[in-house]
């Protein structure tokens, strides 16, 4: 297939060769290319690999694909060069999985967590914790298998670093709800009567006219999404219809779309027109909100104030209430800024450098992991058969085994690299 432009006693590994695909059918080339063998161990599979490098039309690939296909290879599947790399032990399988997590990354900032993960973080940290859970494993199978012997074991010191391991674990746990966001990014409904101004909102949000916007009130009569970064942090704006008493079947399926998203969003915004005094509508809307996650702005204060924030601020007490002008551009900042406090925590954001838990998949295995260390602790204080707390100890290795893949069963290992797409 490949006609290289110089003559060559064979292929040197990491070496560009400059050349044509050959079609064998006609014996004519398809296209000058680079191409590229990379032999074992230094490959990303750790197994010989062969690039070829096209130009970038569709037709030329799709041909010179075809003719690579006739020669008796096939397709890779979903995710399988990063399988045979898991496989053949280059990387584990939380690395694995985070190339998945690194071309679905919609920030800088999930980038930042995923190439953490990437580059083996995490997995340093449970291999930490493996480690000091192995210790004391150890010091207590040596009691079970040399009963006679006059071995000396410590339980204060064994139950001291369970503790310690417990903490750490719990430290993990903890941070799965502030990596999530991150990784996976939050829904904010953007909510309020008719007219308050929410598409204006909406758009300058996102810096750009994507809803229509008139004094005509009900203008929205559909749901609108558009994603937006906020320090970091990925979030699907949606700008809803106005709610209140529908005239017709159209704004009646608008309202009910409106509040189906409500009470699916993570955060809500509720716009509340300053201008105006509050009226029944508004008072059913924070009704509907009031249990919710929620920043509340007073829009359009750039008109006489007859709603300010300080009365609002009385009826929602321990809610984030700002000041703003969607027409004007004022107070955007601090309400982006009040958005992403009430999602991490009052502003507490990722220390640079911390580990975090951004897959549901490490959060389950940590909390059977921190269950177990939590029933052999118990077990040590309470007197129970040694080999009762060494079992717990044992499954506590499984599950932290689990987020590494030392201990993960094959569907499971199906079932994560069928996220993938082909070619990764």
């Amino acid at each position: 297939m490949f006609r290289p432009k110089k003559k060559l006693s064979r292929l040197k590994s990491h070496h560009l060769y400059y050349g044509e695909i050959i079609d064998p059918e006609y014996g004519k080339p398809l296209d000058e290319v680079l191409l590229t063998l990379m032999r074992k161990p230094k490959t990303y599979t750790r197994e010989d690999v062969l690039e070829i490098n096209c130009h970038g039309g569709y037709l030329v690939l799709r041909r010179v694909l075809e003719v690579v296909l006739g020669q008796g290879v096939r397709l890779a599947e979903p995710g399988e060069f990063t399988k045979r790399a898991f496989l053949n032990g280059r990387i584990d399988l939380s690395q694995a999985e985070a190339v998945v997590d690194v071309i679905r990354a919609k920030t800088a900032e999930s980038l930042k967590i995923a190439n953490q993960q990437l580059k083996g973080d995490l997995s340093r940290e449970i291999e930490g914790l493996r480690e000091h859970v192995i210790g004391s494993l150890a010091s207590i199978e040596a009691l079970i298998d040399f009963p006679d012997e006059e071995i000396d074991v410590d339980e204060d010191v064994i139950r001291g670093d369970l503790e310690k391991a417990q903490s750490k674990v719990g430290e993990l746990v903890a941070s799965y709800e502030g990596g999530k966001i991150y990784r996976d990014g939050v829904s904010v409904g953007i909510v309020g009567k008719t007219n308050v101004g929410k598409s204006s909102l909406l758009n300058v949000l996102l810096r750009e006219n994507r809803a229509i916007v008139t004094p005509i009130p009900g203008t929205t009569r559909d749901v609108i999404e558009e994603a937006v970064n906020i320090q970091g942090i990925p979030i699907r704006l949606v700008d809803t219809a106005g709610i209140r008493r529908a005239s017709n079947a159209i704004e009646r399926e608008g309202v009910r779309l409106a509040k189906g998203k409500v009470a699916e969003a993570d955060i809500v915004i509720l716009v509340i027109d300053g201008s105006r005094s509050l009226d029944k509508y508004d008072w059913e809307i924070i009704d509907e909100v009031r249990e919710k996650n929620k920043v509340v702005a007073v829009n359009k204060t750039d008109l006489p104030i007859k709603t300010s924030a300080e009365e609002v601020q009385a009826l929602l007490p321990n809610t984030r209430v700002v000041e703003i002008s969607a027409l004007r551009n004022w107070g955007i900042d601090a309400l982006k800024e009040s958005i992403y406090c009430r999602l991490t925590g009052d502003g507490v954001g990722r220390e640079a450098g911390e580990v975090v838990v951004a897959n549901a998949r490490h959060k389950r295995a940590l909390e059977e992991s921190l269950e177990s260390l939590r029933r052999a602790k118990e077990g040590i204080e309470g007197g129970i058969p040694i080999e009762l707390v060494a079992l717990e100890l044992r499954s506590c290795l499984d599950h932290l085994g689990e987020i590494r893949g030392e201990t993960t069963t094959e569907e499971v290992l199906e079932r994560i690299f069928s996220q993938f797409c082909i070619g990764k």
